[in-house]
């Protein structure tokens, strides 16, 4: 399962977020990737994770196992809360 996202992270919240993220990435058995421009990531490394979103733009966020609905429900939601 994908779901692309628009994110943009001001520098100020970026660790806060990341923190969030992977905490609720780690919380599913799945397994997740984070992709953008043809970049691809661990979705529960943070260090994958930062690397990934210090630039905005459009992420793709794929989910696989029997939890992916989910997990990409929780984590596009806290990507959105970057948007707020």
């Amino acid at each position: 399962m994908k779901r692309t996202a628009e994110v943009t992270i001001p520098e100020e919240q970026l660790d806060h977020m990341a923190t969030a993220f992977i905490k609720a990435a780690s919380s599913f058995s799945c397994q997740i990737s984070i992709t953008r421009d043809g970049h691809s990531v661990n979705g529960k490394s943070l260090l994958g994770f930062l690397s990934l979103m210090r630039e905005g733009g459009a992420v793709e966020i794929t989910a696989e196992g029997g939890d992916a609905g989910e997990a990409l429900d929780t984590l596009t939601g806290i990507l959105s809360l970057s948007m707020s």
